[in-house]
């Protein structure tokens, strides 16, 4: 499975459960943590917790190891390590004080709509 396939399949899963503000910046040359962060946020604590179990169950249904899950009980901002993928699910409040886009403003953004829209 390729990265960016990867990439997909996490972005799928927190689109189903309506996470809001779904983006993807590719760290390929800028990070030596991952290849791509995926950036999202719901809009209460069991929203967050949603997206962040959605994704650690079609990572596990396509045989993806979750290697870190990180702050779910507080919910405020839950790191999911998939490897080459690592995606930060906030609650809303914390992504604008955190502002991850801004701080990685040199990576570029990956174009996931065409995937997000055909499913």
């Amino acid at each position: 499975m390729t990265e960016r396939e990867l990439l997909v399949i996490a972005a799928k899963a927190a689109d189903d459960k309506r996470a809001e503000d779904i983006v993807a910046l590719n760290m390929q040359g800028i990070s030596l943590v991952a290849d791509y962060f995926l950036i999202c946020h719901g809009n209460s604590e069991k929203q967050v917790q949603a997206i962040a179990r959605e994704m650690k169950s079609k990572a596990d249904e396509s045989g993806i190891n979750v290697k870190r899950l990180e702050g779910f009980d507080e919910a405020k901002w839950v790191l999911v390590d998939l490897g080459d993928v690592v995606a930060h699910i906030f609650h809303k409040d914390e992504r604008n004080y955190y502002n991850l886009e801004r701080l990685w403003g040199d990576a570029p953004f990956e174009d996931l709509e065409s995937e997000l829209t055909s499913s």
